[in-house]
């Protein structure tokens, strides 16, 4: 990681996500990332049914609680830090669930546009 403060899709300083339960890559609360992310967990979003059924299909099931992990599993409405791929792919599967763009890690903008990041904004 960098010595730099973390900056959000929009260029400002980067907001937490969630920190009940503590989210993102380093269970910090933020979607940052660094060396070892190699999943890029930079999304924040606000999972929905419909994107929790598409990621349990494609093999990644976020909804079951894995005690042994400190995983609560999430119901939707919750904050996650979710895999930029992962999240463009539910984009293309219209099921992509809304962000947060100011606690959306810049690093987002190598996998997905700020156009389609913009247009599932959280209003």
């Amino acid at each position: 990681m960098s010595n730099s403060p973390a900056r959000n899709i929009l260029g400002g300083a980067l907001v937490a996500c969630c920190n009940d339960p503590p989210v993102g890559f380093y269970r910090d609360g933020s979607c940052n990332t660094g060396r070892g992310d190699a999943g890029l967990h930079t999304v924040c979003a606000i999972v929905t049914e419909e994107f929790l059924a598409f990621s349990r299909a494609q093999g990644n099931d976020l909804s079951t609680p894995r005690a042994e992990m400190g995983f609560p599993g999430l119901q939707p409405g919750d904050r996650w830090c979710l895999c930029a791929a992962r999240w463009a792919e539910a984009v293309e599967a219209g099921v992509a669930p809304p962000i947060v763009p100011s606690a959306c890690h810049e690093a987002t903008l190598e996998v997905v546009d700020i156009d389609t990041l913009r247009r599932h904004a959280l209003q």
